[in-house]
């Protein structure tokens, strides 16, 4: 009597292992499209940056993967300074300016006409302006 009770928990619980699993699955499945098509994806941002003595911008200009994008630079370029870039999937907009004097500095993030992040003077020096991809939020 104790073997049949075991055998048919034992079917039981593997019974029920097997939907877990396969709900599990499934929702990993559609959790990988999901990322599939963010990663795929592409959007346009412009970059701005204002200030004097301005000595060097980095910004995330589409190279690279979404998940590791290489930085571009300009070195001592001419302000205010401007750049619109296409980004792949979840990364990030990001342009960070270097200047001697940061009181009067400002960098902004602009998607589809809206200033999505900006950030002014030692804020804009110390972190630049970084927002999340569109796509991802």
């Amino acid at each position: 009597m104790k073997r049949n009770i075991r055998t048919a928990v034992s079917a039981l619980a593997v019974t029920g292992l097997a939907f877990g699993l396969g709900a599990c699955s499934e929702a990993a499945n559609k959790a990988a499209d999901q990322v599939d098509k963010a990663v795929n994806e592409t959007y346009e941002v412009t970059y701005e940056v204002t200030g004097k003595g301005v000595e060097s911008i980095d910004y995330h200009g589409g190279s690279g993967t979404a998940m590791e994008p290489k930085l571009e630079k300009e070195t001592k370029p001419t302000t205010p300074w401007k750049k619109t870039v296409t980004l792949k999937g979840i990364m990030p907009a990001a342009v960070m300016p270097i200047a001697l004097d940061p009181s009067d500095l400002t960098c902004k993030v602009i998607h589809e006409g809206k200033v999505i992040k900006e950030a002014k003077g030692q804020e804009a020096m110390a972190g630049g302006c970084v927002a999340v991809s569109p796509i991802a939020g």
